[in-house]
């Protein structure tokens, strides 16, 4: 028994990483699991080892982003298991790049497949669970780049923060339906990591700290019935760790006593603000501010 008995879950990016160990892990807790996948090799590849090991899965091959397939997607999920519980939000891509160096396409591709990856298939399962009355489960996926902003990541880490925000939204939209969105902002060893992380970091006898599978059970918790009372919430998740990041918060303020202020005053006033928050007035590392950073 597991505590995705009975359900059916969409994992978008499938076929390798954390998408792949996302997939794995909700059919081992009962899930019939949907990959949708651009490369549809590796997706087989896992949904044979879903199907060896008892589980039902099924490929849907084709771009996240686009409307037509994600919504013949979500039809033919229905079609095939009569329902759709959860929706995981993790496909993606990185094109690391200096904003000055960086191009249009660099810049347009990562925002397509992450910021409207997410966008596209959210808008479809809230729409069907809308219209069937159904309760649902979304888990998106966020990034420290975009919560702590990472040098040589503006294309991603605007797209990365534009998911938080969007969780949120989606949470706020969606509750009165029974629908929870929430985040995960993953660290783990993958093809898209393998420039920023040591794939021996972490080791500690078998358990290997930066493994995909290590961020699999948190997601496979949220797509449950057990995670009903959470929604908008961004939670970190590597290695054993489970972290909650609080959203922006107002933390100091000045005032201009209920007048205008004068742009030549504020020279002497806005370090107030930075002295009572504690908060630096220059660009910052956004590495030094992570619990776990990389090797």
């Amino acid at each position: 028994m597991g505590i995705l008995d009975g359900k059916v879950v969409i994992v978008t990016g499938a076929g390798r990483g954390i998408g792949r160990a996302e997939a794995l892990e909700c059919a081992r807790q009962g899930a019939s699991v949907v990959l949708a996948e651009f490369d549809p090799s590796p997706a087989y590849d896992v949904a044979d080892e879903i199907i060896t090991a008892g589980g039902r899965a099924i490929v849907a091959s084709g771009d996240v982003a686009d409307t037509d397939f994600v919504d013949r997607t979500v039809a033919s999920t229905v079609e095939e298991f009569g329902r759709l519980d959860a929706l995981v939000n993790n496909a993606g891509i990185l094109r690391t790049s200096e904003l000055a160096d960086m191009s249009d396409d660099e810049w347009d591709s990562v925002i397509r497949v992450h910021l409207r990856g997410h966008f596209v298939p959210t808008r479809a399962v809230c729409r069907y669970w809308r219209a069937s009355g159904r309760p649902g489960r979304i888990v998106h996926t966020t990034s420290i780049a975009g919560l702590y902003g990472f040098s040589g990541q503006t294309n991603y880490g605007s797209a990365k923060a534009g998911i938080a925000a969007f969780t949120a939204i989606v949470a706020s939209e969606m509750e009165q339906f029974g629908v929870t969105s929430n985040a995960i902002a993953p660290m783990a060893l993958t093809r898209m990591t393998t420039d920023v992380v040591d794939e021996h970091r972490g080791r500690d006898g078998e358990f290997v700290f930066l493994d995909a599978g290590n961020v699999a059970p948190m997601v496979a918790y949220l797509c449950s019935a057990d995670s009903g009372h959470i929604s908008g919430k961004v939670f970190g998740v590597q290695g054993d760790s489970i972290e909650i990041f609080q959203p922006f918060t107002s933390v100091a303020e000045i005032k201009a006593g209920g007048r205008r202020w004068d742009p030549a005053e504020l020279g002497d006033r806005v370090g107030e603000l930075f002295e009572a928050s504690g908060i630096p007035a220059g660009a910052e590392n956004g590495m030094t501010k992570m619990r776990y950073g990389p090797s």
